[in-house]
């Protein structure tokens, strides 16, 4: 079982990778410190993966929901939703444990020896209810109602919080394009700071952007008790031991509740278990 499972993680961390390399395989645009603007970029790649990354050839669900929100001409678009109803259909989380570059990232930052590793926070079970507050106030709520002097709302969510694009467009950007290194003010330190706070806490706690903050994966996870990727259990032979809870970084009783809201999908549970398919 042990063997089983080390090849399963192997196996997921090179479609992580590869599935990385192939949305910001914009090589240009890292050696030029230039922003993608090709055609791809009208269509939405399933994880978070900032569209201001020079290597990005997909825009981000997220950071499209919010521009489609603030625009004059209309309120909402059927494309994004329908894209994110489709993925969360046929994926749901399975986008946030295979397909999300971000998620990548803390995937590594977590393999970081620590001297304690926590499974949860106090409070976790709130904690994780934060996604959905993110999801409604700044991706959906703000960026619909609030305007600024010209009309037009702001992304709220990609300006203020997101660590996601100061990683993947804000650092590389400041580093290769001197016109936006004398740009860089205020905005781009509190979110330099935000960052440096994920990725640090990435090394102790299992991925906790996607955790507590994530809207995405609040959208996707409600789509786990549907979507055609379910876990199930057998029943007749569960006994219940903790087993996939114990190996479970979210520290999900999979045995109780295997299609939960917080469930990334990344396998490790059904890979240490033969009751789990």
């Amino acid at each position: 079982m042990k063997n089983m499972l080390s090849r399963h993680r192997k196996i997921r961390l090179i479609v992580q990778a590869c599935f990385a390399a192939l949305s910001n395989g914009y090589i240009k645009g890292f050696a030029r410190g230039e922003i993608f603007t090709g055609g791809t970029k009208y269509f939405c790649v399933p994880g978070m993966n900032c569209y201001s990354c020079p290597g990005a050839l997909g825009a981000c669900p997220i950071g499209s929901l919010q521009a489609t929100l603030n625009s004059r001409e209309y309120k909402i678009s059927l494309y994004v939703v329908g894209l994110l109803v489709i993925f969360g259909t046929l994926l749901g989380r399975v986008v946030c444990g295979f397909l999300c570059p971000f998620g990548l990232v803390q995937d590594l930052l977590y393999k970081i020896p620590f001297v304690k590793k926590i499974r949860r926070l106090p409070g976790e079970k709130g904690l994780r209810a934060l996604r959905f507050v993110f999801l409604g106030v700044f991706v959906i709520l703000l960026p619909a109602f609030v305007a600024d002097f010209t009309g037009l709302g702001e992304p709220w969510f990609c300006k203020w919080i997101c660590p996601v694009g100061t990683l993947e467009g804000g650092i590389p950007l400041v580093l290769l394009n001197s016109a936006m290194r004398g740009a860089a003010g205020f905005i781009f330190r509190w979110k330099l700071a935000i960052l440096i706070v994920t990725l640090l806490s990435s090394i102790i706690i299992y991925r906790p952007f996607c955790r507590y903050v994530c809207p995405l994966g609040a959208i996707y996870g409600v789509f786990n008790k549907i979507s055609f990727f379910r876990i199930k259990i057998d029943t007749d032979k569960c006994t219940k031991c903790g087993a996939c809870q114990k190996i479970c970084k979210l520290d999900i009783p999979v045995y109780k509740n295997p299609n939960s809201v917080d469930c990334i999908r990344c396998g490790d549970c059904k890979a240490a278990c033969p009751m789990i398919y």
